[in-house]
């Protein structure tokens, strides 16, 4: 591979480790490949096909030169979650940025209630995003307007729920894999089960596994380790 390659348009599949921002990773990879491939210019075009929480992991494509001008059509595509909740208690930002508040007992919940109402989501619904998210609000982010203390009122969206499938019952912890729609959020859906199961919900595990025909099986760790060449890097 060549930097002319890369300003023609290359795509990379990077498995995002746990707690990084897409930001981080993507300038990990930018970093190495201006590292490697001196003649790019300085205003070298790089970007990702949608972001992932820093506290969610999995695939995270990335668009080079070119390319970058597919990003919409890639951000378009269905994508595939693998999502671990755990029912009776909340958190704030409906996942495990948050700590743990309004515990429920939820001793009642049985297996079958459970089944039953994750079958609820199937189909097109109405969704508020989390608080604790990157959508923009009059400019600002509404993660930083909620963490600065301000209150923020979410408008409900219609989402897609494709699939909800490979459902593991360990209560409290609950496992499936989920297709859905762009612009679908798991930890509003984690919560929204909750609020329909009466004891409250939140997200404690996502993994990104698909977007569109991409998978993270296909992914490769090492574009974020430390030492790696891309002379056998194949466009995808």
């Amino acid at each position: 591979m060549t930097a002319e390659d890369l300003q023609s348009g290359q795509i990379f599949l990077l498995d995002k480790p746990l707690d990084w921002t897409s930001f981080q990773a993507v300038n990990k990879l930018k970093y190495k490949l201006k590292n490697q491939f001196k003649e790019l210019p300085k205003k070298f075009k790089i970007g990702h096909a949608g972001t992932l929480d820093p506290r969610a992991t999995g695939l995270l494509i990335v668009c080079t030169g070119k390319f970058t001008k597919r990003i919409p059509e890639i951000q378009d595509a269905p994508k595939e979650y693998w999502a671990e909740i755990k029912i009776g208690v909340q958190t704030e930002s409906y996942d495990t940025e948050k700590p743990e508040i309004l515990q429920t007992d939820s001793s009642h919940i049985t297996e079958e209630k459970i089944r039953e109402t994750l079958t609820k989501f199937i189909g097109e619904i109405d969704q508020k995003p989390p608080v604790f998210s990157a959508l923009k609000i009059d400019g600002k982010r509404a993660y930083d307007l909620a963490r600065a203390g301000t209150e923020v009122e979410m408008k409900s969206r219609k989402t897609t729920i494709h699939y909800l499938n490979n459902i593991e019952i360990n209560l409290p912890f609950v496992s499936f894999t989920v297709g859905c729609s762009k612009g679908t959020y798991i930890r509003s859906l984690a919560h929204d089960i909750g609020q329909d199961l009466g004891v409250g919900a939140y997200l404690t595990q996502l993994r990104r596994t698909k977007i569109g025909d991409y998978s993270v099986e296909n992914a490769k760790p090492e574009y974020l380790e430390n030492e790696f060449h891309f002379e056998d890097h194949k466009t995808i």
